[in-house]
C-alpha cells in the first residue's frame, strides 16, 4: 500500500512567503470583515472555511488576524508528563500567533484560563480559539485578550484531558487548519484562510470592500434597487 500521497495531502504544512511583510498582511486583513473574506473564499471554491457556529466570541471583537498555532488535546486520565509538554508548547508560541485548539470535542474541562491568557499576551500572541471550554473569564476580560470558545465551566484540565500534539494539521468541524494559515476572528466567529492563497484572498477582499463602499453610497443617496443593480451593485 502506497500512502505517500495521502500522507502529503493530510500532513502538509505550508511555508510559502508573502510578497509583503507578514505584519502588513495581518494589518490589512484586520481592516476587513469576515463576511467579505468568506465571500472571496467561495470564489476560490472553498465553502467550508468558517469554524462551527458553536464557537463564539467572548466580546464583540472587530477583526483580529494572526497565523495559526495549532494544538490538539483529548479527554484523558493521564497526568504524568502533561505539564512538561505544556511548557514546551508555550515556549514555542510567539508573536502574531492565533491559537487554534482542537479539544476532540471535550465537554468537561477548560483548556484556557487566566494564566494561559497572561502568558499568551506576554508573548504577543494575537488571540485564541478553543473548540471547548474556558474559565477565569473575568481575568480574560480584564486582560483584553481576544478569545473564541464553546462553553465556560470551572473544571480545570489537569486529570481530565491531555495535550497530545501541537503545530500539526488539525480539523475542527469541516475545516482543516494548518500551522501558518491565516486565522481571522470577529463578532461573527472564526475563519481560516489557507496560507497558500492568503495574499490573493486579501487583494480580492480589499476590492470587495471598495465596491461595497460605492454600493452603500448609492443606497444612502436613495438610488433605486434597479439602478444600483444596473451599476454593478448587489445585495
Amino acid at each position: 500500500m502506497n500512502l505517500e500521497k495521502l500522507i502529503q495531502s493530510r500532513e502538509y504544512i505550508p511555508d510559502c512567503k508573502f510578497p509583503i511583510p507578514d505584519k502588513e498582511l495581518l494589518a490589512r486583513f484586520e481592516q476587513l470583515y469576515l463576511g467579505a473574506v468568506n465571500d472571496v473564499l467561495r470564489e476560490f471554491c472553498l465553502l467550508e472555511q468558517a469554524l462551527p457556529n458553536r464557537i463564539k466570541s467572548l466580546r464583540e471583537y472587530r477583526t483580529v488576524a494572526g497565523f495559526a498555532f495549532t494544538v490538539k488535546s483529548s479527554p484523558n486520565v493521564k497526568i504524568q508528563g502533561e505539564m512538561e509538554f505544556r511548557t514546551q508548547m508555550l515556549d514555542e508560541m510567539g508573536e502574531d500567533h492565533f491559537i487554534v485548539w482542537d479539544t476532540s470535542r471535550d465537554q468537561k474541562a477548560t483548556l484556557w484560563g487566566g494564566v494561559m491568557t497572561a502568558t499568551a499576551k506576554g508573548k504577543k500572541v494575537k488571540a485564541a480559539c478553543i473548540d471547548g471550554g474556558i474559565r477565569d473569564t473575568h481575568q480574560i476580560l480584564e486582560a483584553d485578550f481576544p478569545v473564541f470558545y464553546e462553553y465556560r465551566i470551572s473544571n480545570g484540565s489537569l486529570g481530565r484531558c491531555l495535550i497530545t500534539h501541537y503545530q500539526i494539521p488539525i480539523k475542527i468541524g469541516d475545516v482543516t487548519i494548518r500551522p501558518g494559515d491565516v486565522v481571522l476572528g470577529d463578532i461573527d466567529g472564526v475563519l481560516i484562510v489557507p496560507r497558500d492563497i492568503a495574499y490573493d484572498v486579501l487583494i480580492r477582499a480589499e476590492e470587495i470592500r471598495e465596491n461595497e463602499k460605492k454600493i452603500y453610497s448609492w443606497v444612502h443617496s436613495g438610488d433605486s434597487i434597479r439602478s444600483i443593480k444596473e451599476k454593478g451593485g448587489y445585495f
